[in-house]
């Protein structure tokens, strides 16, 4: 697992993530207490916390299919959307193994007949996954055709 300290450096993994897998990517970088989303309280013109630090988020997404979007928290975790499903709360250091796996083909949709359902599964390093409920009106084509 590789050591993000900053969102700054989980941009730059994510940049060449990108460039891995031939993938446009557009980034925009919030800074500041008074711009970033978890920060709504701040007064005006107030960019540091209380602590003195200076958060910075990032929105990043990626070009071509899947369509993959990140936002990166000052907190240290991150929200991932895979073709509309939202996947909460991934720590930061896990975005870049978690995106390996969407863009190598790993991830995939687990289908289960009684009750109907569809879940988004995301192996990770360790034996570990990532599981996401995906409701039927939001299977694309990409998310049908890894149903297993």
């Amino acid at each position: 697992m590789e050591q993000l300290p900053t969102t700054q450096a989980a941009v730059t993994a994510l940049r060449a993530i990108a460039e891995e897998y031939a993938l446009e990517i557009e980034v925009t970088d919030d800074i500041g207490a008074d711009q970033t989303s978890r920060h709504s309280a701040a007064g005006i013109g107030v960019v540091v916390d209380a602590d003195g630090s200076l958060p910075h988020e990032a929105f990043v997404e990626f070009g071509g299919l899947p369509r993959v979007s990140v936002r990166l928290f000052h907190e240290g975790d991150a929200l991932i959307d895979v073709e509309g499903v939202e996947c909460p709360d991934i720590p930061r250091e896990d975005v870049p193994a978690f995106l390996h796996s969407v863009f190598g083909g790993l991830a995939h949709v687990r289908a289960r007949r009684f009750p109907p359902g569809y879940r988004l599964i995301v192996p990770l390093p360790g034996d570990r996954a990532h599981k996401e409920f995906v409701p039927i009106f939001l299977l694309t084509p990409w998310l049908s055709s890894r149903v297993r």
